[in-house]
């Protein structure tokens, strides 16, 4: 990495803060853009984002604005962290002040509600910009955890390597580490699959279901977003990997969790209304849940997890009666998973890549396989 690469954050939130803290500490030349004067102020002066960060300080090199345009000025790469429904107004705003050519990374885990369209096919769309120049990053990638500098990993993919190897190289420091690989579709739709298998998850712990509900969830959901994400072109190592099997974990085992809270508090009988009110930022599952079930449909992947989230929602399925793990067609036994011969191959791939994600973190990331 070139120390001083300028770089733009777009989105002062919680994520968006850590993660231009992330890319001072590894070196760049880092504007946050704010969209709250008072919030650029705050974390410019005072070192803090108190709103999002709370107890954290803020590196000395980071400096915050809420003028689009000076964020932007100069800038060779732009991380993009707006609510995932905001992202191509903020797309359109931004393209007069992008550098010729500038790479764009998405911080975000969601799809646009409208289109069921993934981020970076949305930036494609909306900006003057090939897919060699578009990268997403995902992983198990808690904010206050990462803030606070406690080690983890994330996955930074685009169709180019040397893209991905570029972001990586700048989204790295001593207790963030960025593996690469060119599956952008696997690794967004991990990033936001695994957001509707934890809001299952708290909604099942705010019920007061215990650990063998939860386990069962995790595992079935994971088996949920692998037959979804290669049913739409993904590699199914992708999914056993840091965002996919990495990203479920964390989101569904912390408080951290927005999804999580917000799954719990379902579970405890708040509406849906009275969820969304009490969050204070952006909760992507429950946004993403019908555009999902649309897209899975229309490829023929039953997703019975994701569906009885859905019926939670539209308060039609009392949450004391989701199981949705023991959802099935039949009465007859099954196999524990109901694939075909082809997706019998990729079973086999998703143990395997399982196996090398323990490998690759074991030894440190010396190995030559990509993540």
């Amino acid at each position: 990495m070139v120390p001083g690469t300028r770089v733009a954050v777009l989105g002062a939130g919680s994520w968006g803060t850590t993660f231009a803290k992330i890319l001072v500490d590894g070196g760049a030349d880092v504007v946050l853009w704010a969209r709250r004067p008072e919030l650029a102020r705050e974390i410019s002066e005072a070192r803090r984002n108190s709103d999002y960060l709370p107890g954290v300080n803020l590196p000395v090199g980071l400096r915050a604005t809420s003028r689009l345009d000076l964020a932007l000025a100069g800038a060779e790469y732009v991380f993009v962290s707006v609510p995932s429904q905001s992202l191509r107004e903020n797309l359109i705003a931004a393209e007069p002040y992008l550098a010729p050519n500038v790479t764009i990374v998405s911080l975000m885990k969601g799809v646009e509600r409208s289109t069921g369209m993934r981020m970076s096919t949305v930036i494609e769309q909306v900006l003057p910009i090939s897919p060699e120049r578009i990268a997403a990053i995902s992983g198990p990638n808690l904010a206050l955890e990462i803030a606070k500098e406690q080690p983890t990993g994330a996955v930074v993919s685009s169709s180019s390597l040397e893209t991905a190897q570029a972001v990586a190289k700048l989204a790295t420091n001593r207790y963030f580490r960025s593996y690469v690989n060119t599956d952008v579709i696997g690794t967004e739709f991990g990033g936001v699959l695994k957001n509707l298998i934890a809001v299952a998850i708290g909604i099942v712990d705010g019920v007061g279901f215990g650990e063998n509900t939860k386990a069962s969830i995790i595992t079935r959901g994971l088996v949920e977003m692998t037959d979804f994400a290669v049913a739409f072109g993904a590699h199914p190592e992708t999914l056993a990997g840091l965002a996919g099997l990495g990203d479920l974990i964390a989101t569904c085992q912390s408080p951290l969790s927005r999804n999580n809270t917000a799954g719990r508090l379902l579970g405890q009988g708040y509406s849906i209304h009275d969820v969304v009110k009490q969050m204070q930022q952006t909760t992507e599952g429950l946004a993403s849940v019908k555009p999902i079930l649309e897209l899975a449909r229309a490829k023929g992947v039953a997703m019975p997890i994701v569906e009885q989230v859905r019926q939670v929602l539209d308060g039609t399925l009392n949450p004391r009666d989701i199981a949705p793990h023991l959802t099935t067609d039949s009465s007859e036994p099954q196999g524990e998973r109901t694939i075909d011969d082809g997706q019998a191959h990729g079973s086999a791939a998703l143990w395997g890549a399982f196996k090398r994600t323990f490998d690759q973190l074991r030894d440190g990331g010396r190995s030559s396989r990509r993540d």
